[in-house]
């Protein structure tokens, strides 16, 4: 029998805190989906519900006396047809109807083009009696999100001889008649990137064809719009009273986010930029002549001036974009990695059914796996990279030794200088240079050295101004980016391998001095990964979708922006994925100008089978701490319109393929409408990229490409990497016609690589004229599993269905069966809000679980069940670290059926925090938790070592004996090819 260990348990019953509302929930690999996802209570008290009606884009006329309004492939969406009035009306009606029994709620928005329902206000009894009510699919909180270029033309290949622009018909046709829907904090009419522009009438009449949107002044710092910026908007019905008194009521922006990403998108073309009095000289868009639609949904809530908003105004933003007839969609905002069907998802899907290409930010959780967001097929996600244009700073320290980083400020005189940690006021951390830590007495008239990290790095240089400094060393603890912020006094940032050398100067030197010159632009090898942005694989879809899609600059990137944001200037470098993503905008941008007849699919396409896995030295992409790149990072590569403007051959899909994707995905019901025509192996959706995250030995995808330039063309492929896999193309050439399509199959087969590991390559089907590059990432598995097999009894069995990935012996071995040690605590005043993830403490309604884990352990779970509470009850799990804030795992579903599983921890102990979100008033939670790590005795596996053939079908059963009636079971299966590679099941038994 293996050690028991006891389970140590603390309750505070002390005032709930409430730390800052996370985004969207965060799923982890192993966490079971949540059998009631039905209502969570919102913190905003506001909530999303969704209609059973389809919305505009998709309704296919199935009630009497209204005709159909879907979206049908190649068309756009015409808010003012006819048809499409009357069933607006028809939505209109049921929301009424829904509404008059619940006086109380408030509505904030109508929601009818990309999602059928509204948002509103509302108590959470509202909210469940709603979700209960006929004519309602979903009722979900709107929960809260934030906010996630001079020489880029030429770095590009817009600019210049053959370029995407001369290509597009010149600067003056590069995105003509195309509109972008910016969803940001708004813009500043008055910058130059905004002013009216020259345009043509038959320019003008393209856009007012489709255009049926309009200019929002506003209340407060009310805007204009003209023929560059036809539109704006603000959305703040959600995000309420929550905003700073210096935002402004009106699509204006404060914070500068929305003005940097819309002039990085479609700023004017020639316009000067200047920074902190230094000219940087001409800037430029990367779609210059398309129209800009603003769509103000993020706020500034504290006087750091960043973005955020609920997902109630994000939801009406793109619901109004798609009906205003934009072409494209901007979209900077953090979001969720592990759901397709979220109510965003959902906005965004039918706006892509509309015909709208949606850009997205991959998000700026990186360097760490799988932390990519939204990972929807029918958008594209774009990773951040570094520039060939740097902005370098150079330190000299009073030894004569000199270090470069980056840095736009004037520098400063040679000067004192002293490390952060030996000028700290008594009982503070200084490192860090945070508020209130750093003394004037010993700052001031010397430049200070502070550590990155926790606070912002341009408020390290405020504290040092506010402490009489006059410059600052920021030095990186671990690799990152070197960034060129706009800092309160001149600052280098440097990296951490200058760090410990500077460090090791100035705390041993009598009397250390240091000189900062100004910053310089300099040519540099790029792109780089920016450690910052986020990676893949996702954890939607198993593996078996490439996220992210591409990358594009977003380090450093110039662009217009807030005064507030400026230093009081026009323009500013900013840098993570939210810059990185109006590149991708606007180059869809100026694709749709020049194939006006393109689908949103097809252009994306285009730009991820043409990019670029190549740096400027022509070596493969590195990350900037220097180690291998990889598709995780990067996607297909750095984009490259020039090539994409004339790509050959595209990869197409449509509605119908998302959905079946979906369904094929297991993340809705087989009964779900998204499973209405079928599934399909989600690696087997039409996408430029091919990624299979669990090959079992031997896997075959298809795809169907369409020739869309003016000539017949015979290609013929090429695959490169994958070491270690036979890959098989069928057919050995593809002839296609103009307009036509041609379908093809890649047979996938282990032959030696490396099992439970990503593996990487390129299939490129080459003409005489045209090289189409799709980017692969392929996992073989030792054995393809069920991850869960359940069984109930003191005795029993269960048969295990298995698919072997290599040819040899498969050596089958049983841990377990453990029975659950149980762990209670008395809770109370359920709490109804988000769990502070960052500041973990337990309070009335908030246990605190200390659960010692021994080392060896192959595999640790903690759960709590529907079974053990009444009706109603709604509980959430979070996992961490002890003593610490390092989050490791949650579970935050509807009910009280919960689970986090931690696959081989580390021996230590962890606090597991039970939170009593909804419920009776007083309630005693029971956390359930094994630790699986040797055989109990009582059960048994056959058989136990067996011969497998690459790619075959076998099993084994699982048989328990002995169990001890009303327990709850836990026990592991663990798979072996007898040499690296491994496999597993959890068994679970209910005694």
């Amino acid at each position: 029998m293996s050690r028991r260990t006891p389970i140590i348990v603390a309750t505070a019953l002390v005032a709930s805190l409430v730390g800052l509302p996370f985004a969207a929930r965060t799923v982890q690999a192993n966490e079971t989906p949540a059998a009631d996802p039905l209502v969570k209570r919102s913190e905003t008290g506001d909530y999303i519900v969704q209609l059973d009606d389809a919305p505009v884009t998709e309704y296919d006329g199935d009630i009497a006396g209204l005709p159909a309004t879907r979206v049908l492939p190649g068309s756009k969406l015409v808010k003012t047809a006819s048809q499409v009035v009357e069933y607006v009306q028809h939505l209109t009606n049921e929301r009424d109807e829904l509404l008059s029994a619940l006086p109380k709620v408030k509505k904030l928005y109508d929601y009818s083009y990309t999602y059928a329902g509204f948002s509103a206000q509302m108590s959470y009894d509202d909210a469940v009696k709603l979700a209960k009510s006929s004519g309602v699919r979903s009722v979900e909180p709107s929960e809260i999100q934030h906010q996630d270029t001079v020489d880029t033309p030429r770095f590009l290949g817009l600019s210049g001889k053959g370029g995407a622009w001369q290509q597009a018909g010149g600067v003056d046709k590069a995105g003509d008649g195309v509109i972008i829907g910016m969803i940001d904090t708004g813009f500043v009419p008055e910058r130059a990137s905004f002013a009216p522009m020259e345009t043509t009438k038959q320019s003008d009449a393209i856009v007012a064809k489709k255009w049926k949107g309009t200019c929002q002044t506003g209340e407060t710092g009310p805007v204009t719009c003209n023929n560059k910026v036809i539109g704006a908007r603000y959305f703040n019905k959600g995000i309420g009273t929550r905003p700073i008194p210096e935002e402004f009521k009106s699509p204006r922006d404060y914070g500068g986010h929305g003005t940097h990403t819309a002039s990085t998108a479609a700023g004017n073309y020639g316009v000067d930029m200047s920074v902190l009095g230094r000219d940087y000289g001409k800037g430029s868009g990367i779609a210059p002549h398309a129209r800009l639609a603003i769509y103000k949904v993020l706020w500034s809530v504290d006087q750091a001036g960043g973005g955020s908003g609920t997902d109630a105004d994000i939801v009406a933003g793109i619901d109004a974009a798609v009906a205003d007839g934009v072409d494209v969609i901007n979209y900077s905002i953090s979001g969720s990695g592990s759901t397709f069907v979220n109510a965003t998802g959902l906005a965004f899907l039918r706006a892509a059914k509309a015909g709208v290409f949606v850009s997205t930010s991959a998000g700026n959780t990186g360097p760490g796996v799988s932390t990519v967001g939204k990972n929807y097929p029918w958008v594209t996600t774009v990773a951040n990279g570094t520039h060939d244009r740097d902005i370098q700073t150079t330190v000299t320290l009073g030894n004569g030794k000199t270090y470069t980083g980056s840095g736009i400020g004037a520098g400063t005189p040679n000067a004192p200088v002293i490390l952060a940690k030996d000028a700290g006021l008594p009982n503070t951390n200084p490192n860090l240079c945070q508020a209130n830590t750093l003394d004037p007495a010993k700052v001031s008239g010397k430049i200070v050295v502070c550590d990155r990290g926790v606070n912002a790095r341009v408020d390290k240089s405020l504290q040092v101004k506010n402490a009489g400094g006059i410059g600052m060393i920021l030095v990186n603890l671990t690799p990152g980016t070197l960034d060129a912020d706009l800092h309160s006094v001149p600052t280098v940032h440097l990296d951490e391998k200058a760090a410990p050398e500077i460090k090791a100067y100035v705390g041993s030197t009598t009397n250390p001095t240091a000189t900062i010159s100004p910053g310089t632009p300099v040519r540099v090898t790029a792109p780089k990964v920016a450690s910052s942005s986020s990676r893949g694989p996702s954890l939607a879809g198993n593996g078996d979708l490439l996220k992210p899609d591409i990358m594009a600059p977003g380090t450093n990137v110039l662009a217009a922006t807030t005064a507030f944001s400026a230093a009081g200037g026009e323009y500013a470098f900013l840098s993570g994925t939210s810059m990185a993503s109006p590149h991708i905008a606007g180059a869809a941008a100026v694709l749709k100008g020049r194939h006006p007849d393109w689908s949103p699919m097809a252009i994306k396409s285009a730009l991820l089978t043409t990019g670029t896995d190549k740096d400027t030295s022509g070596k493969p992409i590195q990350n900037d701490s220097g180690s291998p790149g990889s598709p995780f990072g990067y996607g297909a590569g750095l984009v490259q319109p020039k090539k994409a403007m004339d790509p050959g051959l595209v990869y197409d899909s449509s509605y119908d393929d998302w959905a079946k994707f979906v369904c094929g995905s297991g993340q809705v019901p087989s009964t779900h409408e998204l499973c209405a025509n079928g599934k399909i192996d989600p690696s087997d959706l039409n996408y430029p990229t091919i990624a299979v995250g669990d090959l079992a030995g031997k896997q075959t995808v298809t795809r169907t490409v369409k020739n869309v330039g003016d000539l017949p063309e015979i290609y013929f492929p090429k695959v490169e990497g994958l070491t270690g896999f036979k890959v098989t193309v069928s057919p050995k050439l593809l002839v296609t016609l103009p307009g036509r399509t041609a379908t093809y199959k890649v047979t996938f087969e282990n032959d030696g690589a490396p099992l439970e590991q990503y593996s990487f390559g390129k299939l490129t089907w080459k003409s005489n004229e045209h090289s189409v590059t799709s980017t692969l990432a392929i996992k073989p598995l030792t054995v393809k599993a069920p991850e869960q097999v359940n069984g109930t009894g003191t005795s029993g069995s269960v048969q295990v269905p298995i698919t072997a990935g290599y040819t040899g012996t498969l050596n089958t071995t049983a841990v377990g069966l453990t029975k659950a040690d149980v762990g209670e605590a008395a809770l109370k005043n359920p709490g109804g809000v988000a769990f502070p993830t960052a500041n973990p403490q337990a309070n009335d309604h908030v246990a605190k679980f200390t659960v010692p884990v021994q080392a060896g352990v192959k595999y640790a779970r903690f759960s709590t069940f529907d079974a053990d509470y009444p009706a109603g009850t709604d509980l959430d799990v979070f996992v961490y670290k002890a003593g610490t804030t390092t989050l490791l795992g949650s579970s935050t579903g509807g009910s009280a059926e919960e689970e986090v599983n931690l696959p081989a921890p580390a021996g230590g102990s962890y606090d597991v925090y039970v939170d009593l979100f909804a419920g009776a008033k007083e309630q005693t939670v029971k956390l359930n938790h094994w630790e699986l790590q040797a055989d109990e005795g009582n059960l048994t596996v056959s058989p136990a070592a067996q011969q497998v053939q690459v790619a075959g079908q076998t099993s084994v059963t699982a048989e328990w004996t002995g169990l001890t009636a009303g327990t709850r079971y836990l026990g592991w299966l663990h798979y072996s090819d007898g040499a690296d590679g491994s496999g597993s099941t959890v068994v679970r038994v209910d005694s």
